[in-house]
């Protein structure tokens, strides 16, 4: 984005999306700080799976399906995990697809009203398509990017404006607690904040920014520095609901209540052009990393010129419109995306991990034991979470 930033911002910025304001939103409204030892984890795990996907894109100088694709030599199983790969990111990305048009959706109801909102997912799906189509939606994601980090300067004003407890927000983030019926906002507190495609988006990105193993001590700091950045942006956002005066989040008038802290009532516009901002530049790359990962899934070349590329992504993008024309409440869509996330999360997981610790591919720069030790209570845990959100949604738990 800027030269002598790194891919971690971008990854960041990929985070706080409609999912995080909304999910954060909806946590700080119902259980007050009680739920921020969720989000301190996910930082921390986000920070941790980050920069191995980091590593694997310098190291290699390949994206993350090239490397597994060439250390799995049986065919069949090639194809099966690949397959997995493939499935989970598209379907994953399609739900995310939707959060972010609806987040997008949220945002020009803010803006103009609701009288449109039946065409506003159409509309913004419109835009994304030409965006992608003729891909000239770096400058104007630069210019969202900038929006939306305005917009997380604003949360962090207004949450020292709400003049919180100190000992609650420590209580909250330092001594884990499940209140009643908030295990589904924990699973997509963990999938709005740690990505499975980011996993796939970084290692690429990663690879195209340094070409030298020299470089892998700027990779951890870029990669450490930028998400806790974002992370102190969710944060925030809780903080700044559970003082809000809100019994419960339906639109996005609810939501500006965090901010009217520092806006007063002109506080729903700038929330409504944030969270059409991060809608927008979301909607823009959540298809684009899922094109990608087919293209390395099935070897395309011709890069995104490539009609089978394009297909990808406009199915990803006419999915998420889709998914919202069912009159569903978008608030519902986004926090589905991210507990579908959740969900995902392990697996991809498990890859990154598979082939962050084998000798042939990373040499070296494997895995130390405490990362590995790392890496694997994050799968334990996230394996822990995504069975019991599944039990409890099909009515077991």
């Amino acid at each position: 984005m800027f030269k002598k930033i790194g891919p971690g911002v971008l990854i960041a910025a990929a985070f706080v999306g409609p999912g995080t304001i909304t999910v954060c939103t909806l946590a700080g409204v119902r259980y007050g700080y009680t739920l921020i030892w969720a989000l301190l984890l996910s930082i921390l795990a986000t920070m941790i799976l980050q920069e191995m996907a980091g590593r694997i894109g310098v190291v290699t100088q390949n994206g993350l399906v090239d490397v597994v694709k060439d250390e799995l030599k049986s065919k069949w199983i090639k194809q099966t995990v690949v397959g997995i790969v493939l499935g989970a990111i598209l379907i994953g990305n399609a739900a995310y697809e939707a959060g972010n048009i609806g987040g997008a959706t949220l945002g020009l109801e803010g803006i103009f009203g609701q009288q449109f909102s039946s065409f506003y997912p159409a509309l913004i799906g419109g835009l994304a398509f030409l965006l992608l189509w003729f891909s000239s939606y770096k400058t104007l994601e630069k210019v969202f990017v900038a929006l939306v980090g305005i917009m997380g300067l604003c949360f962090v004003i207004s949450a020292l404006m709400t003049k919180p407890s100190v000992l609650a927000i420590v209580i909250g983030m330092f001594l884990p607690s499940l209140p009643e019926s908030s295990l589904l906002t924990v699973v997509a507190l963990v999938g709005t904040t740690v990505v499975p495609y980011n996993l796939f988006l970084h290692a690429s990105l990663a690879r195209e920014k340094w070409k030298s193993k020299d470089a892998l001590n700027t990779v951890k700091w870029d990669t450490i520095i930028s998400i806790a950045l974002g992370g102190l942006v969710s944060i925030a956002i809780v903080i700044t609901a559970a003082a809000a005066p809100i019994k419960d989040v339906t639109n996005v008038m609810d939501m500006a209540k965090g901010l009217e802290p520092l806006f007063g009532k002109t506080a729903v516009y700038f929330m409504g052009t944030g969270l059409l901002a991060a809608g927008i530049t979301s909607a823009i790359t959540a298809p684009l990393a899922a094109a990608f990962v087919a293209s390395s899934c099935f070897g395309w070349d011709e890069g995104m010129k490539n009609k089978k590329f394009k297909l990808v992504w406009s199915a990803v993008l006419l999915l998420g419109v889709f998914f919202l024309s069912f009159d569903i409440n978008p608030i519902q869509i986004i926090q589905f995306a991210q507990i579908a996330n959740g969900v995902l999360l392990p697996v991809m997981a498990m890859l990154l991990l598979w082939i962050v610790n084998k000798k042939s591919v990373m040499g070296t720069y494997k895995n130390s034991i405490v990362q590995n030790v790392l890496g694997f209570v994050i799968v334990g845990f996230s394996i822990f979470l995504g069975a019991k959100s599944i039990l409890k949604v099909i009515g077991l738990f």
